[in-house]
């Protein structure tokens, strides 16, 4: 875990914005505040950021829609903070990619204790995958090969995929276990700019399915989660393959 870890705390309420911040520096911590998101975009150019506290509600773009472009792009721990305490929002905040989420009031003692425990994760995470770097997966008897681009079923039978399939499956294998909206595929196979809309990722989860699945119509691998996201629930194994000959 960071020794000293680098907090952006993202509030447009300056009171509860001093208040965290203020707390998080009698503990330790160094840490950087921003009022919207063009100071949290700035905040991240300027310096290191070890992890980010972040309200839902802001004044210029919501943190809902921020967490999900900065899932897009880098695994940085994120806490979002909102007002709103029903299953929903937590669940939308979860499948945006954060890490942990709390309602408005809270304890700081307990976010202190939160920020820690998703700097552990991360942590215990990155020692487990630092090296040698998996070029592989392997799940439920399949077996993905990243430099290959290829798929085998359990029989060991090459298996065709479409390149966008391939990049959907691989984001699933490599974000197992984990809640994932329609919206952050699309940042993690396409890109937003890409033209392609959320009901692609339907149609390529379907292909995915008819492929992988025993029974498409009674999903196992890839499980359809309510409020609109897809959960991988196989365990992934990471491999490290043999060198391509001629490489």
């Amino acid at each position: 875990m960071v020794a000293i870890p680098n907090i952006l705390v993202v509030e447009d309420d300056r009171e509860t914005r001093a208040l965290i911040a203020k707390y998080l520096r009698a503990n330790g911590c160094h840490v950087t505040a921003a009022a919207d998101g063009h100071e949290m975009h700035q905040a991240m150019a300027d310096r290191r950021v070890d992890l980010m506290i972040m309200d839902v509600m802001l004044p210029d773009e919501d943190g809902l829609s921020l967490c999900r472009k900065v899932r897009a792009k880098s695994q940085l721990p994120i806490i979002m903070l909102t007002a709103r305490g029903e299953d929903v929002d937590r669940i939308v905040g979860l499948e945006m990619g954060a890490d942990d989420y709390m309602v408005k009031p809270f304890n700081p003692r307990e976010l202190l204790a939160r920020i820690n425990a998703v700097l552990r994760r991360q942590a215990t995470a990155l020692n487990a995958s630092s090296t040698p770097e998996a070029t592989a997966f392997a799940f439920d008897g399949w077996h993905i090969d990243f430099r290959l681009r290829e798929l085998r079923n359990p029989a060991g039978a090459r298996v065709a995929l479409t390149s966008a399939e391939f990049d959907l499956l691989r984001a699933f294998c490599e974000r197992a276990g984990r809640v994932l909206s329609r919206e952050v595929l699309l940042d993690l196979t396409q890109g937003r700019n890409s033209g392609s809309f959320d009901r692609s990722i339907d149609v390529l989860v379907s292909r995915i399915r008819r492929k992988i699945e025993a029974d498409p119509q009674d999903a196992m691998l890839i499980k359809t989660i309510r409020s609109g996201g897809y959960m991988f629930t196989p365990v992934v194994e990471p491999l490290i393959t043999a060198p391509i000959a001629g490489t």
